[in-house]
């Protein structure tokens, strides 16, 4: 795994663990990890990174509306 360096105001009052909450949320958000791979950024079960994501107004069904269509179509 990647690690990075963040240079940070000090005035923001977020500690590491939050921050790759923050960091993993949003990766999950754009596709661009897995449930499993978010929840390995943040340090947290699978489970409790599900439950965490709503604290960060990210559904955990991320499902492309294009395809929610084809499926109802389909149905």
């Amino acid at each position: 795994m990647k690690s990075v360096t963040l240079k940070l105001p000090e005035m923001l009052e977020m500690g590491n663990d939050e921050l790759a909450m923050v960091m993993a949320a949003r990766l999950y958000e754009l596709g661009k990890v897995s449930l499993g791979q978010g929840a390995d950024i943040a340090g947290v079960s699978k489970r409790t990174f599900a439950e965490l994501l709503g604290k960060y107004n990210v559904s955990i069904f991320n499902y492309p509306s294009s395809d929610l269509s084809r499926d109802v179509a389909n149905a």
